[in-house]
């Protein structure tokens, strides 16, 4: 792995793991602050489920989850180590915010949420910057399998017919 690379995926960590500390250690819980009026706030919430604040078990089942999802991601990055930029940058962006999240819940039983949008009575559920990276990563990975298909798909294995 390259230091670009390397780079990417502590930078999410730390930037994940100093805006919670910051959060934590400045706010009471459930507060909320206006950033552009109603429409994005930094309100501090603590989700002890799964993402979006979704409770289907407990929070220790979803610490192990957690860790089992990093490590199919590790399996995944090593099978495709050699593949281009575009999908290790994706694969080490959910990696890296599964690895923020994680650290949350080990250290506290729960993850740190405090990206507030919406508009009006219509929020988005609330989020940090670990949740961020997974999804655009995972968009990463997503554009990456689509284009995938598209070159096999444009060029199949050619049969030997007798």
């Amino acid at each position: 792995m390259n230091i670009a690379l390397a780079g990417l995926f502590a930078g999410v960590i730390a930037l994940d793991q100093a805006t919670k500390w910051f959060i934590k250690n400045s706010m009471h819980l459930g507060q909320s602050v206006p950033i552009l009026g109603d429409t994005v706030r930094i309100t501090f919430v603590e989700n002890d489920g799964i993402a979006f604040g979704l409770h289907i078990a407990s929070g220790k089942f979803f610490t192990v989850l957690s860790a089992a999802a990093c490590a199919l991601i590790v399996a995944f990055f090593w099978k495709h180590r050699r593949a281009g930029n575009g999908l290790r940058s994706g694969l080490l962006l959910i990696l890296g915010g599964a690895v923020g999240n994680l650290v949350d819940r080990i250290a506290f039983g729960r993850v740190v949420d405090f990206v507030d949008v919406g508009v009006r009575h219509i929020r988005w559920p609330v989020f940090n910057i670990a949740d961020s990276a997974v999804v655009i990563g995972t968009g990463i990975v997503l554009a990456w399998m689509i284009r995938e298909d598209r070159k096999h798909n444009a060029h199949p294995a050619q049969s030997s017919s007798p």
